[in-house]
């Protein structure tokens, strides 16, 4: 089975896009893009990557599309293969589309809740230009293990699990249940390298797909620092500073311009496929993320 590599870039619909580019450079630390290649819709990168998160105008203040990373363009059919066995419909990205992502070939798809998602090889890096953030931070965890996380809402977790375990190659984490408001949920965490996870999925109704973004620092000053940005420039607290059960990390989550939230973290652990055990946890944090 093919699986994809990363989570290589994630685009957002945002209804305001200067508050986006505010908040993107002075409080999350990441990098505009000044030589643009399209006017409608803003880049920013965080690491050797040419671009990793797209902001770009409409109301939907949501998540728009997901790239996913493959090794090469031969990986890259055979995934698309895999996704059309899946009865999954594939479409060819243009040459267009792809300069605009910043990769050299790309396809496209809709999960099972109708969320675009795009394949990839071919990433554009810029290691002749080093990720220069804007504000004092020692950088960001990404490269081989991508952006980050990013946890969705489903209609069904069963069916979000099987897609992207049995379609897109992931492989399962762990388990959290959660009890809140006297109801209980499960959320399912996979990963696609060593990062513990890379994407969870949360059987849960909320108007949005996107509950939240992590991003990971190199340093716990960079969590501290970033937690007093937001307490001094009124960007709202969504949980305190704690420690998660399962991948371990030290991070505190604050609400976007857009109004899902993005969790800061540092510290988590890597998962070894050969070792690891899948597990569930009935708590999601050992102390903290008290929520506002």
């Amino acid at each position: 089975m093919i699986s994809v590599k990363q989570l290589g870039y994630v685009g957002f619909g945002v209804s305001d896009r200067a508050a986006w580019a505010d908040f993107a450079m002075s409080i999350l630390g990441l990098q505009a893009l000044s030589d643009s290649a399209d006017d409608d819709i803003d880049r920013y990168r965080m690491d050797e990557y040419r671009a990793r998160v797209f902001v770009y105008a409409d109301e939907i203040d949501d998540v728009g599309f997901i790239g996913w990373e493959l090794a090469n363009n031969s990986e890259l059919n055979d995934l698309a293969a895999q996704l059309r066995n899946a009865g999954v419909e594939v479409h060819a990205g243009s040459a267009a589309l792809a300069q605009s992502r910043c990769v050299a070939q790309l396809m496209h798809f809709n999960d099972p809740c109708g969320l675009r998602h795009e394949i990839y090889c071919g990433a554009h890096i810029s290691f002749d230009k080093p990720f220069q953030s804007p504000r004092a931070i020692s950088g960001f965890v990404a490269g081989d293990q991508g952006i980050g996380h990013i946890v969705l809402s489903v209609d069904d977790l069963h069916d979000g699990l099987a897609f992207y375990r049995d379609v897109l190659g992931m492989r399962e984490s762990d388990f959290i249940t959660i009890q809140r408001a006297g109801a209980a949920f499960d959320i399912g965490f996979l990963h696609c390298n060593p990062r513990h996870h890379t994407v969870a999925l949360a059987e849960v109704k909320r108007p949005k797909r996107c509950l939240h973004l992590m991003l990971q620092v190199d340093s716990l000053d960079d969590v501290g620092t970033t937690h007093a940005l937001c307490e001094q420039n009124g960007i709202p607290i969504a949980a305190t500073l704690g420690r998660h059960t399962n991948d371990h990390m030290v991070s505190f989550y604050m609400n976007s311009p857009s109004g899902f939230e993005i969790e800061f973290g540092w510290g988590a652990r890597t998962v070894d496929d050969a070792t690891w055990k899948v597990q569930t946890h009935h708590a999601p944090s050992i102390w903290g993320h008290q929520r506002n």
